[in-house]
């Protein structure tokens, strides 16, 4: 859901009339339902792991959505930075 609201919230950039709205309420589902599953997740594990797994895994999201759909850059340095972002996910999820 995370990667879901990304990739609408930045279709809305683009989109005029009735379109816009129809990625507006993208957005805003898949923002809901979002919160709703991390607070879901709350309730079995440490917030101290939920949060940043939910934060990371948005991030790391937004950056490929942001790569693959919305023609972002891509260098060395982008992709070490979300690489250490990806095992320190994964580390706290191990943890």
């Amino acid at each position: 859901m995370e990667v879901g609201f990304t990739f609408c919230l930045g279709k809305t950039k683009s989109a005029v009339g009735a379109e816009q709205y129809w990625w507006w309420g993208g957005f805003l589902a898949a923002l809901t339902l979002s919160m709703y599953l991390m607070a879901k997740a709350s309730k079995t594990l440490p917030i101290g792991t939920v949060y940043p797994v939910w934060t990371g895994i948005g991030a790391v999201g937004a950056v490929i959505v942001g790569i693959l759909f919305f023609h972002e850059p891509t260098n060395f340095w982008r992709l070490f930075f979300i690489t250490t972002l990806i095992i320190s996910i994964i580390g706290l999820k191990i943890m």
